[in-house]
């Protein structure tokens, strides 16, 4: 780098001559770096509020599916085509079972604690043995049995007229709870459990025959101690969904995608 030195002035006034050139270039640079700062957060925040826009344009323009009445609780369609509803806690136990089971159907449970009650609505059909075991692995991997790790659980069904609310004299009932008369049929099955998307956008966890049978996208579950919101991110991205309040409520706590 080549310095010019002004002849009229002494190396000491040409020194601070160069300093305070120096020192306003360093101010310059400083404050472009500033601004250039700036710039880039004013284009972070724009390009913000338009993917907002973006979205809000697409939900506008995409007309909001129409939610059945079996989504406010824990929901399958079994490989065979049958509805299966389940309660999400001790309040929905009660409405599945005493609102939503009918002649015909059948009412799964299992002893561990947080388990549903579960009912495949038959609608006048004869349940087969495929739906049946489905609905068994379904119901042990929303009890605590997932979250602890279990690899098998004991599962019982019955017919809804061996389900009562009635207790034998001086017991009482809690809330979610109903006692079981006559004979149970139990089945041993394995906690594993797969998510996918339907054609019409809806989430669905179950055994994985029966999320084959229904969904174009799957991805297998796994237990773990992964937050539900980082376990949805995930799951997010594998379904190619945008919904993630919707996977929470699928999945069962201690998962891991």
């Amino acid at each position: 780098m080549k310095i010019e030195l002004d002849a009229a002035k002494s190396v000491e006034e040409n020194a601070a001559h160069y300093f305070e050139m120096a020192k306003t270039a360093r101010r310059k640079l400083e404050g472009a770096k500033a601004a250039l700062e700036v710039t880039k957060k004013k284009l972070a925040n724009l390009e913000h509020d338009m993917e907002k826009k973006k979205q809000e344009i697409i939900a506008k323009a995409v007309p909001k599916r129409k939610r059945e009445w079996f989504e406010r609780f824990r929901w399958l369609y079994s490989s065979e085509g049958f509805l299966i509803v389940a309660g999400r806690d001790a309040t929905t136990n009660e409405v599945v079972v005493k609102k939503h089971c009918d002649a015909g159907d059948l009412v799964f449970h299992c002893e561990l604690p947080g388990s549903p009650f579960a009912v495949i609505k038959s609608q006048g059909k004869e349940i087969g043995k495929k739906t049946i075991e489905e609905t068994a692995q379904f119901v042990a991997c929303f009890s605590k049995g997932w979250k602890a790790g279990r690899s098998l659980v004991d599962v019982y069904y019955v017919k809804p007229e061996q389900v009562t609310k009635e207790a034998p004299a001086g017991e009482y009932i809690s809330k979610g709870s109903f006692m079981i008369y006559g004979r149970k049929t139990s089945l041993t099955v394995p906690l594993k459990l797969f998510i996918g998307k339907m054609e019409d956008g809806r989430v669905m966890a179950g055994p994985k025959e029966a999320i084959l049978a229904n969904c174009k996208a799957s991805l297998e579950l796994s237990q773990g101690d992964m937050k539900p919101s980082e376990a949805a991110k995930k799951i997010r991205v594998a379904l190619a969904t945008d919904d993630i309040d919707e996977i929470i409520k699928t999945i069962p706590v201690g998962t891991k995608a």
